[in-house]
């Protein structure tokens, strides 16, 4: 089973492309969250589940379009869940979840050199 850390995983502050040391705290958390990426199925729940109707699906919305069994679909949820990258709400027995948008755009903007985030926010 893998584990990418808990619920109270949050992004540093800091880039590791900014000039600056990161802190190894710091490294190990954002190391957990981009570990929640670095998985076909996960990149392709968070694709399905953005560009789903309502920006949110439940399981059993999800499992067919992947391909893969109503467990493990739902083990990919709960790690992309831990690692702070969607959010879940639950409503009766079915549990719904969304992207976490703050958490998708921090990951852009640590990975973006500080001479193209100037770039982008001048526009």
């Amino acid at each position: 089973m893998e584990d990418v850390g808990s619920a109270n995983m949050m992004m540093p502050d800091i880039s590791p492309l900014a000039g600056e040391p990161i802190e190894r705290a710091d490294a190990e958390r954002l190391a957990g969250v981009l570990k929640a990426f670095a998985d076909p199925a996960r990149l392709r729940l968070l694709s399905l589940i953005q560009s789903s109707p309502d920006g949110e699906a439940s399981v059993s919305d999800l499992t067919e379009p992947l391909g893969l069994s109503q467990p493990t679909v739902s083990h990919h949820l709960r790690i992309l869940t831990e690692a702070g990258l969607l959010e879940r709400d639950k409503r009766g027995v079915w549990a719904y979840y969304r992207l976490v948008p703050s958490a998708i755009a921090g990951i852009a903007e640590l990975l973006t050199p500080p001479r193209k985030r100037a770039t982008k926010k001048a526009r």
